[in-house]
């Protein structure tokens, strides 16, 4: 017979929290978030407060509003049940012996007021998480959208081909390694190729009526090749990793999956979070080679400069508001929060990742309304 779940005390529950661990409890459900709370925004903020704060001050206020998908992702975390007579303890005030009170570690168990929902068993789901995913989710057709924005914790493997493998998944630190030396030795080109005053806008028209560039000019070049890479990000994000493939197009479903679908499938795998070099410089070489058609030679160097730095930026920033830790009230934990809310309940809006401004004049800003915490 299959044992049924562990039962825990109000004593075990808080002699865990003593080492460091951090629990939540559902009505009488106990999940360990342990490793997962310092990704969830606020969480990094509950891990500072000092101990012996009872349970209403460590959430600072009232729980949030979490999304479907966010109940779901909790049942991920169940370790077991409360024990029969202190899963009723009141969670708020400092008298008695309830489970958010007494502790003496920096993390502690507090209660979550969300509707517990099934526990999401992955070794039954619709595909084979023991094989290489990109070729079964083809077959999953009109189940597909529904499956891939409903979020686990788990790495994904793509390929059956470990070489494939290795080239498909990077460090986030290695983008910087990779990219920015070559930022910095393309700059430096671009602006003295600049210096030698050669370069004309329009020469390609007229010789009489050509515009000199001057290397002076060079840092606003720059800054234009990092907007339109703001604006380049933000209509991939939309309109190629968020399509909706067609159901019936195996080779479609396939694609968006290996684009962007399995990072909304698996949005916390580290090694998926930024774009590997490999694939990354075939992509960068295509967007060079259109802006040398358009340009002048400098000219298109420094717009694809400026651009190929807005990419480290956004691939930097993409992996910090997943890992990050920001303070609560500044800019990134706001766009941290805004991001997550992309992830877990609005799929289909929020795709600035490394600003919103282009969510604002696109009409695809994320309600402010989702944000407020309930009464």
């Amino acid at each position: 017979a299959t044992a049924g779940p562990r039962s825990f005390s109000a004593a075990e529950v808080r002699a865990r929290c003593a080492q460091g661990a951090c629990l939540v409890s559902c009505r009488g459900r106990l999940y360990d978030l342990s490793g997962f709370v310092r990704l969830h925004p606020g969480g990094e903020q509950l891990l500072r407060r000092r101990a012996g704060t009872d349970v209403s001050a460590a959430l600072d206020g009232p729980p949030h509003r979490h999304s479907a998908n966010a109940r779901r992702w909790l049942e991920q975390y169940y370790v077991g049940e409360i024990e029969p007579g202190d899963e009723q303890v009141p969670p708020r005030g400092r008298a008695g012996t309830g489970l958010g009170t007494g502790y003496r570690g920096t993390r502690g168990a507090y209660t979550v007021s969300v509707r517990c929902l099934r526990t999401v068993d992955v070794e039954k789901d619709l595909v084979d998480w023991q094989k290489p995913l990109l070729w079964q989710v083809g077959y999953l057709g009109e189940k597909y959208d529904e499956w891939v924005h409903q979020p686990v914790d788990r790495p994904i493997r793509l390929f059956h081909s470990d070489f494939l493998e290795f080239l498909s998944k990077t460090a986030w630190y290695v983008v910087f390694m990779v990219w920015t030396p070559v930022v910095l030795y393309l700059s430096w080109v671009s602006y003295t190729s600049l210096a030698q005053g050669n370069t004309r806008l329009f020469s390609s028209f007229t010789t009489e009526y050509s515009i000199p560039v001057h290397k002076y000019y060079f840092p606003f070049i720059f800054l234009l090749g990092m907007i339109l890479w703001s604006l380049l990000e933000y209509l991939i994000h939309r309109f190629v990793f968020h399509m909706k493939p067609p159901a019936s197009n195996y080779y479609l479903i396939t694609l968006h999956f290996l684009l962007h679908g399995q990072h909304h499938k698996s949005p916390f795998d580290s090694s998926r979070l930024v774009f590997p070099p490999v694939p990354a410089s075939l992509v960068i070489g295509f967007f060079y080679g259109v802006l040398r058609l358009l340009l002048p030679e400098v000219l298109g160097l420094s717009v694809f400069v400026g651009g190929l730095c807005g990419y480290v930026i956004y691939d930097m920033m993409h992996y910090y508001l997943h890992y990050g830790s920001p303070k609560k009230g500044t800019y990134l934990y706001g766009l941290k929060a805004y991001h997550v809310k992309h992830h877990f309940e609005h799929q289909k809006s929020g795709f600035g990742i490394s600003t919103r401004f282009w969510d604002y004049p696109f009409r695809t800003l994320i309600p402010e309304e989702t944000f407020k915490k309930e009464d």
